[in-house]
């Protein structure tokens, strides 16, 4: 992926919020399709645009999938004249297009990186840099601290990390640093628990409820595109959503991501309900090589609200 930093400021000031809508059409991007056997089962991957010897792996989080990232592709070609290569998308176990493993209790954040090697190893990559939205930063992590040597670099968006961990593991305690999180979870472990979560909140949708119900997640929910809401409305799955958010308590993020080697570039609105500043500070203060960037007029979508932006903040070139 290279740079957009020669791209002039004016660009990006001048780009709409959330200027593109998500698209399920892989082949207007360039893309393939395929489902790639892991120790975690088949998963639904979409890559393509080869062109080098790095993989780009772009890793979508919880109540998402492999769409979510279409805005920002669409900002690298469309506006910052600069494509981005060697593209490896997978929906991860639970989400999109790939379901949970049969033994649920196989997928950890360990797991689910190592799941992600095995796929670009597939794919014929043995190096890659890899781009992770909430969850997906986690698992983005996770894989930098266990291949190291494999992995050039690390970009976040909107990653939930530390506040997300002590408020999963200390609800009540921690209910103020991440009230909306907190509350969220609650809801989806009631709703897994009783079953038919999913078809109640496509009720919701279908009712015209939902745009009110991400508000808290948008800098301008009224303004993000209906294939926003379809989304996340579609993606909304209790179970799945639970049980990231156990993996999560288990997780020993200090142990973890104090052997990561590569520049880690973090990014989140300013409005972000689900990331704190003091994540920031926390993870500079483990991670050797750590930039962080907030960006005003955006909530915990980033690369979707202000995809250009976020592109310039979470890409470095490529050492050579």
């Amino acid at each position: 992926m290279r740079s957009t930093s020669d791209v002039p400021i004016t660009t990006a000031a001048e780009l709409a919020y959330c200027p593109f809508p998500l698209t399920a059409d892989e082949h207007r991007l360039g893309l393939g399709s395929s489902r790639i056997r892991t120790a975690l089962g088949a998963v639904a991957v979409r890559h393509g645009r080869a062109g080098g010897p790095v993989a780009t792996i772009l890793l979508h989080g919880a109540a998402g999938s492999w769409t979510t990232w279409t805005p920002m592709i669409r900002a690298a070609d469309e506006v910052a004249n600069t494509s981005i290569s060697d593209l490896i998308i997978p929906d991860l176990p639970g989400w999109g297009a790939t379901p949970l493993p049969d033994d649920a209790g196989a997928e950890t954040i360990e797991t689910l990186a190592a799941a992600v090697a095995e796929i670009a190893r597939a794919l014929g990559y043995q190096r890659w840099r890899v781009v992770g939205h909430s969850l997906g930063g986690f698992v983005a992590l996770e894989l930098a601290a266990s291949y190291p040597t494999q992995t050039s670099q690390v970009g976040l968006v909107s990653a939930t990390t530390y506040s997300v961990i002590d408020s999963v593991r200390h609800p009540l305690a921690r209910f103020g640093v991440l009230p909306g999180f907190t509350a969220l979870l609650g809801v989806m472990r009631v709703l897994a628990r009783v079953g038919g979560g999913h078809g109640f909140v496509m009720a919701l949708h279908c009712l015209g409820l939902m745009r009110a119900l991400v508000t808290p997640l948008f800098d301008r929910v009224g303004r993000i595109d209906a294939s926003i809401v379809d989304a996340l409305a579609a993606e909304a799955r209790p179970r799945s959503f639970a049980l990231a958010a156990d993996r999560a308590a288990h997780y020993d993020a200090d142990r973890s991501w104090a052997r990561i080697v590569c520049p880690v570039r973090s990014v989140h609105g300013a409005r972000d309900v689900f990331v704190t500043g003091g994540d920031d500070m926390r993870m500079a203060a483990v991670i050797a090589d750590f930039g962080g960037t907030v960006l005003a007029g955006a909530g915990h979508f980033a690369h979707v609200e202000r995809p250009l932006e976020t592109l310039q903040a979470v890409c470095r070139p490529e050492p050579r």
